[in-house]
């Protein structure tokens, strides 16, 4: 994100929390699916932050870093969530330039390329119950606060407040995609583990120089039972 770190920079922040958060990711998942989503998670975090690493020491520019990234993600995390991530980190380098830092529309507008990849790919819409009920929140309105002229940091810190607002919400919905959807009632009540698991590593990318939110990360108050 803005004004904390680049792409390589980002990767152990995201590597931190979801291996702390891999058994009560995998508790959700467990609701109404098999349980992986935290294990699966930690595979392709650990996947991308090597990739990045390698990619960084061969000083490539920063569309290549994340797609590499993006593909370690993918392979190594298995399953619609690794492809769905893989698919979006890709997109968001694509987006960026690739011998300087990018400007605040630039951001917005790989931040919107990254949330087409993925709805593309898997075809949820918000409302769903996937991981994108929280992405589609962060992205438009990470965008729309840029394109008003809110400081990058700001703005950043803003959209992933509404990410985990976003992903408590999905508590409330009935999955109408994937391996949940046999068993939507069980559902009912328990947040989507992709929304949560977005929602964690938004939350642990947010520059620290981001305005405080009134509430607490609320995507993460299920990981806590």
């Amino acid at each position: 994100p803005p004004a904390r770190c680049g792409a390589r920079g980002c990767a152990p922040s995201a590597h931190t929390v979801l291996h702390e958060q891999e058994e009560a990711l995998g508790r959700l998942d467990a609701v109404a699916g098999d349980g992986d989503h935290g294990r699966g998670m930690c595979k392709g975090v650990d996947a991308a932050l090597t990739a990045a690493e390698q990619a960084h020491a061969a000083e490539t520019a920063p569309a290549a870093l994340l797609a590499a990234a993006g593909d370690a993600w993918a392979a190594q995390a298995g399953g619609t969530s690794g492809a769905l991530w893989g698919a979006g980190l890709r997109a968001l380098g694509a987006g960026l330039p690739a011998d300087r830092a990018p400007e605040p529309g630039e951001w917005a507008s790989a931040a919107e390329a990254a949330l087409d990849a993925v709805t593309g790919l898997g075809g949820a819409e918000p409302g769903d119950k996937t991981l994108v009920d929280a992405l589609h929140p962060f992205v438009t309105g990470f965008a729309a606060l840029l394109r008003e002229g809110r400081p990058p940091a700001a703005a950043y810190g803003e959209a992933a407040a509404r990410a985990r607002d976003a992903a408590e919400a999905t508590a409330g919905l009935r999955p109408k995609l994937g391996r949940a959807r046999p068993l939507a009632e069980r559902s009912v009540g328990t947040p989507d583990p992709g929304a949560t698991s977005l929602a964690l590593v938004l939350t642990a990318l947010t520059p620290q120089t981001a305005p405080s939110t009134p509430s607490e990360p609320s995507a993460a108050t299920p990981l806590g039972g």
